[in-house]
């Protein structure tokens, strides 16, 4: 009985201690659930928070963007995102679209004068922000406007401005934050060439003048592109005044061109080597390429030169072990002369020499070019000028031939030379066994036997070489040249076509009197019976006051209303 009542007594005490058991884990459970709700709860909250700040905040920045637009535009707010496309044109002049139009002109934009606009690349993970922090790593530029012709949300670029804007290896599809903003006329510029060459150039401020006209702003750290002919040189913008950017439109600028770092020079750039009269300079030349040099001639020797007492000699010693160079000459402004521009030149094989007298219509006081060009292989030579007399001698000449026609003499019916009668029968006797006439037509020299495998003709133009002459001669004056410009020609026409047809050659402007490329026929029919140039007519467009009566007369219009209005011849 005892046992029985045990057994029940701590069984029942066993279902005791489950039950509170059971129900402590209940109410822990309980508890958990409690603080997991409340943390949920909290973090709801929280999430509820942030987005409230983080609309404020957005609201803030919007007004603070908004602001800041109202502020660099002079009141007027403009703010567009757009996909950058390039296009092929000069200067800094974007294209937008039409919508961006209708925004700028509803502002009151088109009244505030010549418009310009902030480029800022936008990275891809979202707008860029224009925060001090943030400068650095953000690529800007600013840009005036062409037209607005762009399709609906991008944004035309020119290359100026691509490159300025965007890394080498930028893709095509890029995001550009564009924003209205007014910008001071510049004072002052401070340029750096990256290689040695530009300061060469003829006149080079006004040649950058000429590129600056198709801009309508500059940044710091930009960098500018000026083309002379075909030659490309790139400048570093390092200072402005009295901004990092400025307008050039209508405004005088002070500029400095600063000689180009050591680190920064490029070997690809032409550099013009000075030349002095009587000493000579050295040089490597590998096949396709050229090395420059350049001379003077000054007012005292080109009086010796023009009564005949000198001429110019320029004279090439090249070693001909397997290479072969061309010597070019051009008087400045033609300040690189190549296959295709140049004014004087030579082909022989070897050693080349050019003799320059008073005979030559371009000669002059002034600053001569020479270019050695690499024909064949690596050649080691040698490039010198002298001032060498001319000579004394053809008075003398000239009379003892005068006294050989004097005595009784009879043609050799071989080599047709004027031979004395009493030695005559002798002279053709053995001139017919050891001479031979060219029987090329035009031609008629006198060869030895034995020279006369190696005497040839060219069967395009008849002009007469040895023999091993002949495939030089073929390359050099028979082998279609191409132009820039895309005509193709063989090298006399091509040096004509480049002289006086090419709209990629260099002329004067009668108008600026810059150094600049004569384009292709003047729009308007009356410039083109003038002679007016593309550019000509461009530029002759600008307005002066008129000396007389302080009119505005467009300049190439001021000869005729000099005469019409004033009766000025």
């Amino acid at each position: 009985m005892d046992f029985e009542l045990r057994r029940a007594r701590e069984k029942l005490d066993k279902e005791q201690r489950e039950r509170k058991k059971m129900a402590k884990l209940k109410l822990e459970r309980e508890r958990k659930a409690k603080e997991e709700a409340k943390k949920q709860r909290d973090a709801i909250e929280a999430v509820r928070k942030s987005r409230r700040l983080d609309a404020i905040e957005a609201q803030l920045k919007a007004e603070q963007q908004m602001e800041e637009s109202l502020l660099a535009g002079g009141g007027v707010a403009f703010y567009r995102i757009l996909e950058a496309v390039p296009f092929q044109g000069s200067g800094d002049k974007i294209k937008l679209p039409p919508s961006c139009f209708t925004e700028l002109s509803d502002q009151g934009a088109f009244d505030k004068g010549p418009m310009y606009f902030k480029l800022l690349l936008v990275h891809q993970e979202g707008p860029s922000v224009i925060e001090d922090g943030e400068k650095e790593n953000n690529r800007s530029t600013h840009s005036g406007v062409l037209e607005f012709t762009a399709d609906e949300g991008s944004v035309g670029i020119p290359p100026h401005v691509w490159s300025n804007l965007f890394p080498v290896d930028t893709p095509k599809a890029s995001l550009v934050e564009v924003r209205y903003v007014r910008l001071p006329k510049g004072t002052y510029a401070k340029l750096q060439p990256d290689g040695v060459g530009f300061s060469d150039l003829p006149n080079h401020k006004a040649i950058l003048e000429t590129s600056l006209r198709q801009h309508a702003t500059l940044s710091q750290d930009d960098v500018l592109t000026v083309k002379y002919g075909e030659l490309t040189y790139r400048l570093r913008v390092l200072e402005l005044k009295p901004s990092s950017s400025i307008s050039v439109l209508e405004t005088d600028i002070e500029v400095d061109v600063v000689k180009p770092g050591v680190e920064s020079e490029r070997t690809d750039q032409y550099v013009l080597k000075p030349l002095v009269f009587g000493t000579s300079e050295s040089g490597l030349v590998e096949e396709g390429n050229y090395m420059y040099y350049k001379f003077s001639i000054d007012d005292k020797i080109w009086e010796k030169i023009v009564s005949g007492d000198v001429k110019i000699e320029v004279k090439i010693d090249a070693e001909t072990n397997g290479g072969d160079t061309d010597l070019y000459a051009s008087k400045h402004p033609l300040i690189f002369p190549n296959r295709h521009q140049h004014e004087w030149s030579s082909h022989d094989v070897g050693s080349k020499t050019l003799i320059l007298s008073s005979k030559e219509r371009n000669l002059g006081a002034g600053t001569y070019s020479l270019a050695v060009y690499g024909f064949k292989g690596t050649t080691k030579y040698q490039v010198s000028v002298h001032v060498q007399e001319s000579s004394k001698q053809k008075v003398g000449q000239q009379a003892v031939h005068s006294s050989s026609m004097e005595v009784d003499t009879v043609e050799c019916r071989n080599c047709k030379h004027f031979i004395p009668s009493r030695s005559i029968a002798l002279h053709e006797a053995y001139c017919s066994r050891h001479n031979v006439v060219c029987p090329h037509a035009g031609c008629g020299i006198v060869l030895r036997t034995e020279d006369a495998k190696n005497h040839v003709h060219c069967d395009k133009c008849g002009q007469a070489f040895q023999l091993g002459e002949m495939e030089k001669h073929m390359k050099v004056f028979h082998e279609p040249l191409r132009c820039p410009c895309g005509v193709v020609l063989e090298k006399e026409d091509m040096v004509q076509h480049q002289a006086s047809d090419c709209p990629l050659r260099l002329i004067a402007c009668r108008f600026c009197g810059d150094m600049v490329q004569a384009g292709s026929s003047a729009m308007d029919a009356r410039d083109r019976l003038r002679g007016l140039s593309e550019h000509e007519s461009i530029c002759g467009s600008r307005t002066a006051p008129c000396d007389s009566c302080g009119r505005s007369v467009m300049l190439k219009d001021m000869d005729i209303h000099q005469i019409a209005v004033h009766q000025k011849s």
